[in-house]
């Protein structure tokens, strides 16, 4: 655990002519949706995008442009998984006796935990996919896009929280967001 935490990364170059075995990401979902979740709700859903097909469909959602360097990395991806939360589910589960919300107020959360609880799921699975030996990126799609990618693969009333990208890495170029280094300790946590 502490190696893929320690050398996780988000990789955006992929080897096209590898694809992710099926199995493997079997294996990586399974231990995707080991996450936490309020209410034990597990409101989270994951569409993944192996065909070329169905990835072509995604990227020509998501965006109206020329790819640029990035997009053009990240479109060799040969699986792309989007991660997606269900807030009706929680909203049910919570009018539920043993939690007792009937209103179904969205107020009462103090912060969207379905997509909370998404991210989590997500993040399990860029840590088993660096364990597995492969390079994964989590990202999201611009706000606008959201409406064509729920029409294209039929997703009416789920959240696209985001997407995590899979595959055997290629040869990347570092972020130059790396050079900014990591925040110390001191400076994130306090102990009273």
């Amino acid at each position: 655990m502490r190696e893929a935490v320690r050398t996780r990364r988000m990789i955006r170059s992929y080897d096209p002519d590898r694809c992710v075995p099926r199995e493997l990401l079997d294996e990586l979902l399974a231990l995707a949706v080991r996450a936490p979740s309020a209410g034990h709700t597990q409101g989270w859903q994951f569409v993944v995008l192996e065909s070329a097909d169905a990835r072509a469909r995604f990227w020509a959602a998501t965006s109206e442009r020329e790819p640029d360097a990035w997009l053009a990395r990240m479109r060799t991806a040969p699986a792309l998984v989007l991660c997606l939360a269900d807030k009706q589910a929680y909203l049910d589960r919570y009018a539920q006796p043993d939690k007792g919300w009937t209103d179904r107020d969205e107020a009462r959360w103090p912060v969207p935990y379905w997509d909370v609880d998404a991210g989590m799921a997500a993040m399990i699975l860029l840590l088993a996919a660096t364990d597995a030996g492969l390079g994964a990126c989590f990202f999201g799609v611009p706000p606008g896009r959201h409406d064509a990618v729920r029409a294209q693969f039929g997703l009416a009333g789920l959240r696209l929280v985001g997407v995590v990208s899979l595959g055997f890495p290629a040869p990347d170029m570092r972020s130059p967001s790396l050079r900014r280094g990591r925040r110390p300790l001191a400076d994130v946590v306090r102990f009273v």
